[in-house]
């Protein structure tokens, strides 16, 4: 696969056009010098469309384009379910968490636990999200995406890897968080238009001249495996996505974990001008969310009929890709691009606001503003470095990126969904108590990994998130309240939302049951 000129010229003015963009909307006023919450929390002034498009952008790139493609090309629409299950905890973060952070002025997750627990467990899983951010965020983005791109131009993977990271930090350096949110409904657009334009010369194409739908039929009837939702016992990927536990079990606490509490996704909530504008924007994201599968899903599905026995589940997409005419493939090669750096961008702006707001700031109260900005700066620098010298380590060996980043991050989220909904509605919870969910979801999933191998990741976190809640709750019950340490305030929260969020949520909830009917 080559890029023609005009491909190559597609994405050079998509490249020049964004990072412009992005240095636009980061401008100050004339005398007024940026600060912390300018940087790191786009002066809490986003708007709906920002912020739903952010979230977008901020969660999908290369594991979710290249990692579920690979993982529809092996398994089927069953991994669908990572999107649509997630429209629906859209909902509920808007209805029921977001009341009680907005109320409270939660700025970063790590500040909320501080001020609900104390410091000892702010930091442990600051120190935590740190990690995984970089770690596994960070290098599956890069590795992903670098991948894409050397299947498309041929270029040295060691040099997709700097570029895409030199190029994600360069657009946001200077803006922070609103670079990053404000271009994001411009990265969003692209990115589905692009999928969409794959989705369907891909499936024009196994049409035969027959059209979309048509080709959409034949690919059904002809892979009927290939579009079910719930996997039975005896399928080869049963283990991936266990039949219905996936509807009632682990996978929720996954979910509740990665849209509710994860700093780089909700921190573009927390930037909302006001509630309601955050719930907009939660509504928003969670309309996305049910197109989503069409963009990330069934090209790799197509490749089945189109690019069967590739070597790697994960050159799926590339695959699809390697099909399209000049200029559709420059416009669906930025639309990768455009889905990588945005996510990077996201991941970085995040650990730069960890480091500096959690850690830096804590140690230096005095620190000027310029010199948190400044902070933020290096370690967003330092974090994609990072990044880029052990993507090929960490990821190398992986056939299907995306169940890599689910089965490693599952360790820690049952933990983390225990300490969080009992810090947000059982005032009894104290710091014990959530140390003993933090260090016993790790502990219980390793033993649980090992003692009992053919058990399903999804419903290993649902079965470790039982056990941590149930420690949670007795350590708790048998230690000190430390209510004096419980600065959190619940009252005067309401969680009655406008009519429109509640229209918006029945549509969403029932457009998922008629998907999941179909497709059982």
């Amino acid at each position: 696969m080559k890029l023609s000129l005009l491909d190559a010229l597609i994405v050079l003015v998509y490249l020049a056009g964004v990072f412009a963009l992005a240095q636009w909307v980061s401008r100050e006023k004339p005398g007024h010098e940026k600060t912390a919450k300018d940087y790191f929390l786009a002066s809490k002034a986003l708007p709906w469309w920002a912020i739903g498009a952010s979230l977008i952008a901020a969660n999908i790139s290369a594991e979710q384009i290249i990692g579920m493609s690979g993982s529809g090309y092996a398994l089927g629409l069953a991994i669908a379910s990572y999107e649509w299950m997630a429209a629906a905890t859209l909902l509920v973060v808007g209805k029921f968490f977001l009341p009680i952070f907005l109320r409270n002025g939660i700025y970063t997750m790590p500040q909320f636990l501080e001020e609900r627990y104390g410091t000892r467990i702010r930091t442990l899983m600051a120190v935590f999200w740190l990690g995984l951010y970089v770690f596994v965020n960070l290098t599956s983005i890069l590795w992903l995406g670098s991948l894409a791109i050397v299947q498309v131009t041929g270029m040295d993977q060691m040099l997709a890897l700097s570029l895409l990271g030199g190029f994600a930090l360069a657009y946001q350096l200077y803006g922070g968080l609103k670079a990053v949110a404000l271009t994001d409904i411009v990265q969003v657009s692209l990115l589905v238009l692009g999928g969409l334009l794959v989705a369907g010369l891909t499936l024009s194409k196994i049409g035969d001249g027959a059209g979309i739908v048509a080709g959409f039929k034949t690919l059904w009837a002809t892979h009927p495996e290939h579009f079910k939702m719930i996997l039975p016992p005896d399928s080869p990927f049963y283990k991936d996505l266990p039949g219905i536990g996936v509807l009632v079990g682990g996978l929720w606490v996954a979910h509740v974990s990665y849209w509710g509490f994860n700093q780089y996704i909700i921190q573009r909530a927390l930037a909302a001008k006001d509630l309601r504008e955050a719930q907009k924007g939660i509504v928003f994201a969670a309309i996305l969310k049910l197109v989503l599968p069409i963009i990330v899903v069934l090209p790799g599905i197509a490749a089945v009929m189109l690019a069967p026995g590739l070597e790697r589940n994960d050159d799926a997409y590339p695959a699809m890709m390697a099909l399209l005419p000049t200029g559709a493939l420059g416009l669906v090669f930025a639309a990768l691009i455009a889905a990588i750096v945005a996510s990077l961008a996201s991941k970085i702006n995040s650990v730069a606001t960890i480091f500096t707001l959690d850690f830096y700031a804590k140690h230096r109260p005095d620190a000027s503003e310029r010199k948190l900005v400044r902070i933020g700066r290096i370690t967003a620098a330092v974090s994609i470095a990072i990044g880029i010298l052990t993507a090929r380590p960490l990821l190398g060996s992986f056939d299907q990126g995306f169940q890599y980043i689910q089965e490693y991050t599952g360790f820690f989220t049952p933990g983390i969904v225990v300490i969080f909904v009992l810090g947000l509605f059982w005032k009894r919870a104290n710091e014990a108590g959530a140390l003993a969910a933090a260090v016993g979801s790790l502990a219980l999933s390793i033993v649980l990994k090992q003692a009992w191998p053919e058990l399903p990741f999804v419903n290993r976190v649902g079965v470790v998130f039982v056990l941590a809640a149930i420690l949670a709750v007795a350590v708790s019950l048998l230690t000190p309240s430390g209510a004096g340490r419980d600065r959190i305030h619940t009252d005067g929260v309401s969680f009655a939302t406008a009519p429109s969020f509640n229209i918006a949520a029945i549509a969403v909830l029932a457009i998922l049951v008629a998907l999941y009917t179909l497709f059982w």
